[in-house]
């Protein structure tokens, strides 16, 4: 039986059936799976590989040694980081779907708290890394679906955040690599903004200082005035600065509509009024 036939079955099997599936061939599946979870097979990448993990982290079917093998993995070289630093190539789908797949994992794990602390501790100290090294900025690609590795690397650096042995001093990381994700001369346009906002906010649950939050936005905008003082006004200006600009406004009415960290909104609101020249 071959990776598709197996999660196909599987896929309609109860949950009864899947147990006893699992209980004979677990191993041998999630080896299979992790094997193809960078295909460029969107059926078999996205429906049926990570549907199959939701699944089997959301049933419960994994023991505390195949949870700890697919995190370790995961967050390897051969995953997470694939050749990172390539762009147009169909590494990206490895490197994007290995961080949907953390970020699953972690979800999980923030629940039963069962994963090793070396392991953990490892992985937060480096996952400003991923937003940081990742270049290839494309969402749907034609005929291989999504890859959308900036946004699947948002989406894992905020659950990193919201997991409860995150420590808080690995944070200037991550919004490290957040203020340069707006700077890879794209402009985005498949909602990657919402997903950066989603970091900010996972910081703020986190009781995160809110004046920490108001330098960092601050720095952000100051990286255009060194951007004209060293380079000037080139296309890598006006996408940089337009990246910055739409993620900061998309922050600023997040955090209005929730009234939510007064102080911050007001650094954004000056911020963004200046390079919008608003009222001028």
């Amino acid at each position: 039986m071959d990776i598709k036939e197996a999660l196909q079955t599987f896929s309609s099997m109860t949950l009864t059936a899947r147990q006893a599936f699992f209980e004979k061939e677990g191993d041998w599946l999630l080896d299979e799976m992790l094997t193809h979870i960078g295909s460029t097979d969107e059926k078999l990448r996205d429906h049926l590989i990570y549907r199959t993990f939701i699944d089997l982290l959301s049933d419960n079917l994994l023991n505390s040694q195949q949870l700890q093998h697919l995190f370790d993995t995961a967050i390897g070289d051969d995953y997470l980081y694939a050749k990172i630093g390539e762009q147009m190539e169909d590494s990206v789908f490895t490197r994007s779907f290995s961080a949907l797949l953390v970020a699953s994992i972690l979800a999980k794990d923030s629940e039963l708290l069962i994963l090793n602390e070396t392991s953990l501790q490892s992985f937060f100290k480096k996952i400003g890394r991923y937003l940081l090294l990742e270049k290839d900025t494309r969402g749907h690609v034609e005929g291989k679906g999504w890859a959308h590795s900036i946004a699947h690397g948002a989406d894992l650096a905020a659950m990193t955040i919201k997991h409860p042995k995150f420590d808080l001093q690995y944070a200037p990381s991550i919004l490290h690599a957040l203020k340069l994700a707006t700077w890879k001369d794209v402009v985005y346009v498949n909602d990657e903004e919402e997903r950066f906002v989603n970091i900010i906010e996972a910081l703020l649950a986190r009781d995160y200082s809110e004046e920490a939050l108001s330098e960092w936005v601050e720095q952000a905008f100051d990286k255009f005035e060194m951007h004209l003082v060293t380079q000037g006004y080139n296309e890598s200006f006006f996408s940089g600065r337009t990246c910055t600009l739409n993620v900061m406004k998309t922050l600023y009415f997040a955090l209005k509509m929730n009234n939510q960290a007064p102080k911050l909104q007001n650094t954004l609101y000056i911020q963004v009024a200046k390079w919008l020249k608003l009222g001028s």
